[in-house]
This record gives structure tokens, C-alpha cells and sequence, in this order.
């Protein structure tokens, strides 16, 4: 007599990020790295771009994979220039205009905070990430991770304006398998 063993389905985590009030965060980074996790590429379903355009980076925060290159479109009628002193990508690209596009590869994880020589209130941030379990908050502070396996995991969330030195707030968590809901509370600066 021949068993059949159904696998676990792939966990879902909806998880959502609130300041000391209560209120919804926008645009923070929830991370989820699985203690079993394995190796291999990681793609995300959106663009690896950072456009400018109304003198803004556009989107404020983007997540990428370590190793990836991320393409900067200027949409912008005037020059800009791009730079980071941030730890894990030193960097400067120089002036370039309308319909001109430069790239930076990320090799490094962590978090980039850009700036734009010409216009001082220009700011941009991108998160480089090593798991492929990442989200970024929407207006509600919702974020959701899908297709892990059940087990025990580190969760990381990260936003410019958490009140610790990296940006972070790391807690463990375990994933039971099926949908999971987590609400957690950041302090904010």
C-alpha cells in the first residue's frame, strides 16, 4: 500500500508596520530571511529603476537584489547628478539631462540613501536586499511575502526614519505555513 505525502504549501506574511501611535508607515522595507533558507538568484516583479522626474526620485525607496544594476532616467527637463556616501555604495554620477539615462550596480547589502548635487532637497533611498522575501509597505503599512517555507525566520524592517542607528528593527518570527498576519510598532524619529 503506496502513502502519498503532500508538501507544505508555501507560507504567505502579511505584515504590517505602524509607528508608537499606531498609524500606518509607508514605503518601509519588511525583509524576511528564513533560517533555511537557500541559495540562488532573486528576482522581483518590478523595474530595477529610479527615474527622476519633478525633481524627485521616483519611487522614493526601491528594493533590489544584491548584484543588481539599477537604471536612473532623468524625465526631467533639467540636469541632474546622483550620488551616495552611504556605506555600501560610495558613489557619483555626474550631470546628465532630459531622456538620458546612467546605472549603478549595488553589490553590497543595505540601505543607499541618494542625493542630487544640483537640487539639495532631492532624496532617494534604496534598500539592497540578499533574500528574495521583500516588500515594500503601502499607504496602509502593509506589506506581504509569499512562497516561503515554514520554520523559524529573521524579520527586518527598515525605513530612513527608525529611531536606531541602522535604520532597522530586527525581531525573530516564526512562519507556521498558510496565510500569517504580524503587526509591529517602530519608533520613529
Amino acid at each position: 500500500m503506496a502513502f502519498a505525502v503532500a508538501a507544505a504549501p508555501p507560507a504567505s506574511l502579511r505584515v504590517q508596520v505602524v509607528d508608537a501611535s499606531g498609524m500606518p508607515l509607508r514605503d518601509a522595507v519588511v525583509e524576511l530571511r528564513p533560517a533555511n533558507a537557500s541559495g540562488g538568484a532573486i528576482r522581483f516583479p518590478w523595474k530595477m529603476g529610479m527615474a527622476q522626474k519633478n525633481r524627485q526620485f521616483v519611487p522614493g525607496t526601491l528594493i533590489v537584489a544584491k548584484g543588481s544594476t539599477v537604471a536612473f532616467p532623468n524625465l526631467d527637463n533639467v540636469r541632474h547628478s546622483i550620488y551616495s556616501f552611504s556605506k555600501p555604495a560610495r558613489f557619483a554620477i555626474d550631470l546628465y539631462g532630459r531622456d538620458q539615462t546612467r546605472t549603478q550596480t549595488f553589490n553590497v547589502a543595505g540601505s543607499i540613501k541618494l542625493g542630487c548635487n544640483i537640487h539639495d532637497d532631492m532624496r532617494g533611498y534604496i534598500r539592497v536586499t540578499d533574500t528574495p522575501f521583500a516588500a515594500k509597505t503601502d499607504h496602509n503599512g502593509y506589506a506581504t511575502l509569499t512562497g516561503m517555507a515554514g520554520g523559524s525566520a529573521s524579520l527586518t524592517v527598515w525605513h530612513p526614519m527608525l529611531r536606531t542607528p541602522t535604520g532597522e528593527k530586527r525581531s525573530a518570527i516564526t512562519i507556521t505555513g498558510g496565510a500569517q498576519n504580524h503587526k509591529l510598532a517602530v519608533a520613529l524619529r
